[in-house]
């Protein structure tokens, strides 16, 4: 009787452990994990106080080569600003912890976009790593796309082509691009969630 009664609680937690998982998991057409967090110019980024709003999720890392391709090319700031430019809300996010790779303070970050010619609305400071657990981010650079309902229509990588080699830039299917253009246009995003490549994310543990 008693094993029978481990068992089944042990059937229970297993259970338990495989829904926390899912429900940790950002899911495409489900709405978005809501955050709050500490941005780069010290002000306090609400994702729900950006409802109405298309907003991007950038996961950043400046000294991880699959970062440098696509910002020395110009392709992640020419994104920026075509985005902005039609109302977005680009955020980076920096998940990098203390003492890791990528890890800045908001006074480089903001330094670092300027040389970089980068334009995002704002750079999100997630040293805790809380926001990137929430969307389970792993990689930079990744994306996360979420239309203004609140809603996430998009999560992945930048492009089609996994290497550090800005040549193939050219040759790959931008599927940040084709989200956002599909958004534009009113219709469903074609390819909502895509397997994203680059740097692992620097989590303190």
């Amino acid at each position: 009787m008693l094993l029978h009664r481990l068992y089944k609680f042990a059937l229970v937690s297993v259970a338990l452990a495989i829904a926390s998982t899912a429900v940790a998991e950002p899911v495409v057409d489900k709405p978005a994990p809501v955050f709050s967090g500490a941005a780069a110019d010290g002000s306090t980024i609400n994702l729900a106080d950006l409802r109405g709003k298309t907003v991007v999720l950038e996961w950043t890392n400046h000294e991880c080569p699959f970062v440098v391709k696509h910002y020395e090319s110009g392709n992640i700031p020419d994104l920026q600003k075509d985005a902005v430019a039609k109302g977005i809300v680009w955020l980076q996010v920096i998940t990098s912890a203390p003492d890791k790779q990528g890890n800045v303070t908001g006074e480089i970050a903001q330094k670092l976009n300027v040389h970089r010619g980068a334009t995002p609305t704002n750079t999100v400071l997630d040293q805790n790593g809380v926001i990137g657990k929430l969307y389970a981010a792993t990689n930079t650079p990744q994306f996360f796309i979420i239309n203004p309902e609140g809603v996430l229509v998009y999560k992945g990588g930048i492009d089609s082509i996994p290497s550090a080699d800005k040549s193939d830039i050219p040759k790959a299917e931008n599927y940040v691009k084709a989200a956002l253009a599909d958004l534009e246009a009113g219709r469903k995003v074609a390819k909502g969630s895509t397997k994203p490549y680059g740097c692992s994310v620097k989590y303190a543990s």
